[in-house]
């Protein structure tokens, strides 16, 4: 069994290690769970990621409970299925999405997902992010985007968003090289408001356009107000370059003006532009998981080399004994892949 120890890259860490045991059908046992954080040990969107795993890989699973600090998780056969799945509240459904992906991803056919919680909150990408940003670089491994409808959106504490996604798997990921991002070509958003004045999304939306107008004139920022069960707002901005994507997001909090939401997401995504990398912070580490199983040699810059990025690799390195070569000085990140296909390590 694999030790894991989860005291470092915190919720990062657990979902990389319960959806790489679930492809490789290696058991892996993970203690110290989100041990510094303010509430410790797994959260709804932790429990609903590992239980959905287990179902598809009819894993033996202990330690699966409310602010558990320890889990083993003993997979034995993929098998993937359509799903409904209900986090509860407004548990991350960008985060659970990132538990279930690279299994989403290599499943034996299409698969469809309908998932309820929240769209976006603190900690979490937002679900616009996982859409215009993570999909279209995963594409550039050849993971075919899947089909992301978003039903209703839902903010703390209530949630209630519906997301429904759809799946094409990939029988073999491909190498990148994602080291210069190229020109800007354009800057795209989405500003978001839940039960509140359509206003306050303009008001998010404008302010970011004023910042990023700074940098170039092709910026596009959409405005909608909606309907959700809590009130809440969200904005997420991307850059579509000549080679890559870069993206940031910011949700509303009490008490601050949603002028000043929409001018931090901007500032935020000229800092990644100004990095030169070819991704942005965020996005360092989602793609670590997917280099490490894709075939041949991948390298790519990003604009920090956070400590979710280097648990994330410590834990690929672990369960899939591939090696990664990191830069901090360029901050490039290289890594032969191990080719992965769903039959590699079937049990007999």
């Amino acid at each position: 069994m694999i030790l894991i120890d989860g005291s470092e890259g915190w919720g990062q860490v657990l979902r990389t290690a319960i959806a790489l045991s679930a492809l490789t059908l290696k058991p892996v046992k993970i203690i110290n769970i989100r041990v510094s954080r303010p509430k410790p040990g797994l959260m709804p969107q932790h429990l609903m990621g590992i239980k959905v795993a287990a179902e598809f890989c009819d894993a033996e699973v202990s330690g699966l409970e409310y602010g558990s600090m320890e889990v083993e998780f003993k997979p034995r056969k993929f098998d993937v299925k359509d799903k409904t799945i209900d986090i509860g509240t407004s548990g991350s459904i960008p985060l659970l999405l990132q538990t279930l992906t690279p299994l989403l991803a290599f499943a034996n056919k299409k698969t469809t997902l309908e998932i309820v919680g929240g769209t976006a909150g603190l900690g979490s990408p937002t679900i616009e992010f996982i859409k215009h940003v993570t999909f279209p670089l995963l594409n550039k491994l050849g993971l075919p985007t899947p089909k992301i409808e978003v039903l209703k959106q839902g903010f703390y504490p209530r949630g209630g968003g519906r997301v429904r996604i759809t799946f094409e798997p990939v029988k073999l990921l491909t190498y990148v090289n994602l080291t210069e991002p190229g020109k800007i070509l354009a800057l795209r958003g989405i500003s978001i408001a839940g039960s509140l004045p359509e206003s306050v999304a303009l008001r998010q939306a404008e302010a970011a356009k004023q910042e990023l107008k700074k940098i170039s004139e092709n910026v596009e920022i959409k405005s909608e107000a909606v309907a959700t069960y809590s009130q809440g707002t969200s904005i997420t901005l991307w850059a579509e370059t000549e080679n890559s994507i870069l993206g940031s997001d910011n949700i509303g909090k009490r008490g601050v003006r949603a002028e000043d939401i929409g001018r931090e997401a901007a500032l935020q995504l000229i800092k990644s532009i100004e990095s030169k990398a070819a991704l942005d912070k965020f996005m360092a580490d989602q793609i670590i998981p997917f280099l490490a199983l894709a075939h041949g040699k991948s390298s790519v810059t990003v604009e920090e080399i956070t400590q979710h990025c280097t648990s994330n690799i410590s834990v690929c390195e672990k369960i899939l004994g591939c090696k990664f070569s990191v830069d901090k000085l360029s901050k490039r990140i290289e890594v032969e892949g191990i080719s992965f296909t769903p039959n590699v390590f079937e049990k007999a």
